[in-house]
């Protein structure tokens, strides 16, 4: 599917920040509790159609349909239990790194829109075996049953290994409203809760 470049409300039309960048914010956006549900809205709809977009309440809820189907690159979210085995933000530079050793290229000196990027994020190579980018090994890791591991030593080492690039060692310090934020989120962009 190709990504869209404007979102259509009525008569009018918007211009979408198509590059990925301006989908990873909307993911911080919908985590911030310094800001209250309906300020998320608005931001989620301000970074994808720009302020002009603020302009007409009367689409906000048009808009906000149109911004989950264009972050969930307007596939059909399936809802599952499991945890997000990877953050946007707070995997970045291990993103950046998968690109680059598999693609040969550097995000922090290129243009691709979200569904580019997407594509190229879920196509980076993965295999059980270790033969992988660094973040599906990363993931793999977090994803990992260590009680499979027999040899009590190595158990102990690969838990710390999990614990050191666990995802939720901050979520203790969520509020309700940002975990019900970042569900959501999940929940389009992984399917995940």
């Amino acid at each position: 599917m190709r990504c869209p470049q404007y979102a259509k409300v009525g008569n009018r039309q918007y211009k979408i920040n198509t590059d990925f960048r301006y989908a990873i914010r909307c993911q911080e956006i919908a985590t911030d509790d310094t800001i209250g549900d309906f300020e998320r809205l608005l931001g989620v709809i301000c970074t994808l159609f720009g302020p002009e977009a603020l302009d007409y309440p009367e689409d906000y809820e048009k808009l906000l349909e149109l911004a989950k189907k264009y972050l969930s690159c307007g596939k059909e979210v399936k809802e599952t239990k499991e945890k997000p085995d990877m953050d946007f933000v707070k995997d970045m530079d291990l993103i950046e790194a998968s690109f680059m050793s598999d693609y040969h290229i550097d995000l922090t000196n290129t243009e691709m829109d979200w569904y580019k990027f997407s594509n190229l994020l879920n196509g980076l190579s993965n295999s059980e075996l270790g033969n992988c980018c660094i973040l599906n090994n990363i993931r793999n890791l977090r994803n990992y049953d260590a009680s499979k591991i027999e040899d009590s030593k190595e158990r102990q080492k690969f838990m710390e290994a999990q614990k050191y690039w666990a995802l939720d060692k901050e979520e203790n310090h969520l509020t309700p409203n940002q975990e019900k934020s970042l569900k959501e989120f999940n929940r389009i962009i992984f399917g995940k809760e």
